[in-house]
């Protein structure tokens, strides 16, 4: 009987075992840097096979282009900007995406200067120039800084850069600011010899207080379809994020594995800035990683629409779903990193 029992025990394990697996195609924001390390390290440590997905993740060009590739269909899930969402679901109501899983508690964006520009409030702003990526988030959002700080955003003139050239045409005279996330161009400029003393940096997020960052994005169809896939890649997510926290180091290897070019250090910093600046915030740590509060989300949503002129103001539940998340005894994480 006991036997008789065992194998049939194993008879069900290996039957789960050979159960297909879901796949999922993750595009990335941006390149392989220090912040995206959970989401690397997850796909190291099993985390989304254990959960029954074949995962697979490549870097990307930008929140705008994240979003258009996921909703073109080149991706299933992906990571970017809730603001460029919120623009993109508003002209796009046959092909909205949601938002699923909040990273960036709050906006990393920020406006990056010099001093001896001229430049030390935001209104000094007008009738400068700005050198950014046509995609950058914080190019994007500029509009709702500007209205945030009583600025009008058409005094400000921008002119198009690679990402590669952004902070070196601030710091060779070529712009007289950039926009870029804080913990990217800070390091970036200082990587080029500037001193963190001769920065001035306008933050959006010292200035308004409503605008989220960086959110994991997936297609509607594929959550209607593939609802458990959904939630198990965030599952898997959110260990990945409780690892990295734990252990930096082990985020910056999954890095490395990914381009060995990289200059260990300074993405443990840039790692280390996003996630106690951006991530490990007072509401991450009250309502659980990756969770958002409804009113924060309706005043984001309106801040975006007056700014952008866009032609309707959304409901939350056209850009935001929490039905995904694990509960929030799973997503309760300590820390600061270190």
């Amino acid at each position: 009987m006991w036997t008789r029992g065992l194998l049939a025990a194993l008879f069900l394990v290996s039957l789960g075992l050979a159960q297909p697996r879901t796949n999922v195609r993750f595009t990335l924001d941006f390149a392989f840097q220090g912040p995206t390390a959970p989401f690397l390290l997850a796909l190291d440590k099993g985390y989304y096979a254990a959960e029954g997905l074949n995962v697979s993740i490549d870097r990307g060009f930008g929140s705008a282009d994240a979003i258009s590739k996921v909703a073109a269909g080149n991706y299933d899930m992906g990571f970017a900007d809730f603001n460029t969402l919120i623009e993109f679901n508003t002209r796009n109501p046959n092909n909205q995406l949601l938002a699923v899983f909040m990273v960036y508690n709050t906006t990393p964006a920020a406006v990056f200067t010099l001093k001896g520009r001229g430049i030390a409030r935001p209104t000094d702003l007008a009738g400068k120039t700005l050198a950014a990526p046509v995609g950058d988030a914080g190019r994007r959002l500029f509009p709702v800084f500007a209205e945030a700080v009583g600025l009008e955003a058409s005094r400000v003139n921008f002119i198009n850069v690679d990402v590669p050239l952004r902070e070196p045409a601030l710091a060779r005279g070529q712009a007289d600011g950039i926009t870029g996330f804080y913990f990217t161009s800070f390091l970036n400029l200082r990587n080029l010899g500037v001193r963190p003393e001769d920065m001035v940096i306008f933050r959006y997020g010292d200035y308004t207080q409503d605008l989220y960052g960086n959110a994991v994005v997936v297609r509607r169809d594929f959550a209607q379809a593939n609802p458990q896939a959904v939630a198990a890649f965030l599952r898997a997510l959110v260990k990945g994020f409780k690892d990295v926290v734990a252990n930096p180091d082990e985020g910056i290897a999954a890095v490395r594995r990914r381009d060995g070019l990289i200059n260990e250090a300074l993405e443990r910093e840039r790692l280390l800035l996003a996630l106690n600046t951006h991530v490990l915030t007072p509401d991450s740590r009250a309502f659980g990683l990756g969770s958002v509060r409804r009113e924060r989300v309706e005043r984001n949503i309106r801040a975006v629409a007056k700014a952008f002129e866009l032609p309707a103001t959304l409901r939350v539940e056209q850009v935001w779903s929490d039905r995904f998340l694990p509960p929030l005894a799973e997503r309760r994480v300590s820390g600061p990193a270190r």
